[in-house]
């Protein structure tokens, strides 16, 4: 059971998502400068549950992503670094701020694909770049229909899960899956349900597509 350096936050850290962070708190630099000197610096991301992000006190959830940490860099403004999400795992035991949040934890397997999936994640592909056309008519969105996925199967289903344009708790709800087909159903169920909740507002504004 491994002790982690953690960073709550009030995103969800999905694995294969990539997770750029401007660092200015003084716990949090500590950090930065403690991941210098590791070989393979990484570090967990949780959600925060409820309460502030600066300055500790916050109710944190009780599964996470890896962190693992591509590169770190600085400006005349702020410290940042680059990482992307990999393994997921499960706290067992919060331990004192010293001075950055540390915990217990347990590594969760990761998920194994199954090549009979494949038709699947090919249709739900589809599904997610027509849902991130759509909602880019509301406004600016992080990723847009035209987003690259990796060639790897199960890192592409972490990947459209983690574009969609929703909220916490279904990125939660996704990061427990347990089998890639639970993930790709889910992910559907997100979909399909986002989109119709889109075409509600559409209608409720009047602005939906004329009938004939």
């Amino acid at each position: 059971m491994p002790v982690m350096p953690m960073f709550p936050l009030t995103t969800v850290l999905l694995p294969a998502m990539p997770l750029p962070l401007r660092i200015f708190e003084e716990r949090y630099l500590k950090l930065l400068g403690d991941l210098l000197g590791e070989e393979t610096p990484e570090f967990g991301v949780v959600l925060i549950a409820r309460g502030p992000e600066v300055g500790g006190g916050e109710k944190r959830m009780d599964i996470g992503t890896i962190a693992s940490v591509t590169n770190i860099g600085t400006t005349e403004q702020f410290y940042g670094l680059e990482s992307i999400g990999s393994k997921r795992f499960r706290v067992n035991a919060w331990l004192p701020d010293d001075p950055y949040p540390l915990a217990d934890i347990d590594l969760i397997p990761d998920l194994i694909w199954v090549d009979t999936l494949m038709p699947a994640r090919v249709h739900l592909e589809t599904k997610v770049r027509q849902l991130l056309a759509f909602a880019s008519e509301f406004g600016d969105l992080q990723y847009g229909p035209d987003v690259e996925f990796s060639d790897d199967p199960m890192e592409a289903c972490w990947q459209l899960a983690g574009v969609l344009p929703v909220g916490q708790l279904d990125q939660m709800d996704l990061l427990r899956s347990e089998s890639a087909d639970e993930l790709i159903a889910r992910t559907y169920e997100i979909v399909t349900a986002a989109e119709s909740g889109l075409k509600a507002m559409l209608d409720q504004s009047g602005e939906g597509e004329p009938t004939s």
